[in-house]
């Protein structure tokens, strides 16, 4: 049985069997059934696939779809783990480090997100990418002198800040239906500072929520503290790795928590008077938001099911 890796990108699958041949496949549908036949005739332990921003996501429904054990690799452990075996950064490179980890690492089996999930996705991708668009525009109208260059500028500046307005009604569009259809999302409103970034944010790339314990959803995210600890050298503890995308709106979550909601300003002050950095609190605060949210909405699942 070997591990096989696959690096994709837009218009293209190279895929590497571990210590062994390696394939080139265009990332279509065509492409897809190609790659799954020539998968058929190999001994397959595993696929693994890197998270390249949606990139993957047809492949991986591809294989899964076709029953092939496929499980979808965090990209900066990834990269990890070709640092540490002291590999460069080419597509066919980077397919035999992933061949690597799917023949070592045991990862979690990919599960394709319910298609109300994947839609709610796609509207929250689109709201970041706008937000990003939206924030290096209004530093270039900073920049700008001339007075009619300013106003074009400042049109764009307009425009995207009616698409993102017009985004956040279509979700919360969405939210609204979905609490109705899938009421445990109605726990994570229970909290407050938990807002509909966040809540949408949750729905849709965090389907794990309330079906893990607290130290596991907290590193699946990324907000559990690593040690950086040598010999008699205690570093200075951080968060890393996991769901940037969660970090982020959890991070803006936390902000108004940490005022708002008595449990987590109690906690957060406790911290504060203890000597923590203000940053250092507030990721505290995060780390402990995600784990309430986690039990109440494992709780509201259970109160859902049938005795």
């Amino acid at each position: 049985m070997s591990g096989i890796g696959i690096d994709v990108c837009k218009k293209y699958l190279d895929a590497a069997v571990f210590q062994g041949e390696a394939r080139q496949f265009s990332n279509t549908a065509s492409g897809h059934c190609k790659l799954v036949h020539w998968l058929r005739t190999l001994p397959v332990r595993q696929v693994v696939l890197e998270a390249t921003g949606g990139y993957e996501l047809d492949a991986l429904d591809a294989l899964h779809q076709a029953g092939v054990p496929v499980a979808r690799a965090n990209a900066s452990r990834a990269r990890h783990l070709a640092n540490g075996l002291g590999l460069a950064k080419t597509d066919r490179l980077d397919a035999a480090m992933l061949a690597c980890m799917a023949e070592k690492i045991e990862l979690h089996p990919y599960v394709p997100l319910a298609p109300w999930r994947r839609h709610l996705g796609e509207h929250v991708r689109a709201r970041r990418q706008l937000i990003d668009l939206l924030k290096t525009a209004k530093q270039q109208l900073l920049q700008v002198p001339d007075r009619s260059l300013r106003k074009l500028l400042q049109a764009n500046v307009n425009q995207l800040m009616r698409s993102v307005a017009r985004l956040d009604e279509l979700i919360a569009g969405q939210l609204k239906t979905l609490l109705i259809e899938q009421p445990h999302l109605a726990a994570l409103k229970t909290l407050k500072g938990v807002g509909p970034v966040l809540l949408a944010v949750l729905a849709c790339q965090l389907p794990e929520l309330g079906t893990l314990n607290g130290k596991q959803i907290s590193r699946l995210v990324g907000v559990a503290p690593l040690s950086r600890d040598s010999g008699t050298m205690r570093g200075k503890r951080g968060i890393g790795a996991g769901r940037a995308d969660i970090r982020q709106a959890l991070y803006m979550a936390a902000m108004s928590s940490a005022r708002h909601e008595p449990r987590l300003r109690d906690f957060y002050r406790a911290l504060r008077r203890r000597g923590k950095e203000g940053k250092v609190a507030i990721v505290a605060v995060m780390r402990k938001m995600l784990v309430i949210l986690n039990v109440r909405v494992r709780d509201e699942r259970a109160a859902m099911q049938p005795a």
